[in-house]
């Protein structure tokens, strides 16, 4: 499995990400990561990215899926088991976070 994580020296990716409503929101990408050869990744809205005052976030894990016409688009987990599996593989990932290091480079 390969993990990719963003480090406090790394300025954090965006998207802009259109949801099911047509509503665009920005997202920044704190993590991403393949999986039995797909794609995952681990993003929380650019508001609670930047939000200083705020303790915990809560980030959501979206799927790499590419079409017939090569397009590539971030799909929302429907499958319950695959879900559980993919948010231990990023709660691992971040675990390993020192965030008092995190704290110190802001």
């Amino acid at each position: 499995m390969d993990k990719e994580k963003i480090t406090p020296e790394e300025e954090a990716p965006r998207f802009m990400l259109t949801d099911e409503e047509g509503n665009e929101l920005e997202f920044e990408l704190i993590g991403s990561g393949e999986v039995d050869g797909v794609m995952y990744y681990a993003m929380i809205p650019v508001e609670e990215a930047e939000d200083e005052d705020r303790d915990t976030f809560e980030y959501v894990i979206l799927k790499s899926e590419t079409d017939e016409d090569g397009e590539e688009s971030l799909i929302t987990i429907d499958d319950d088991e695959e879900f559980d599996r993919i948010a231990d593989f990023f709660d691992d990932m971040f675990s390993t976070v020192d965030f008092d290091e995190l704290e110190g480079k802001n």
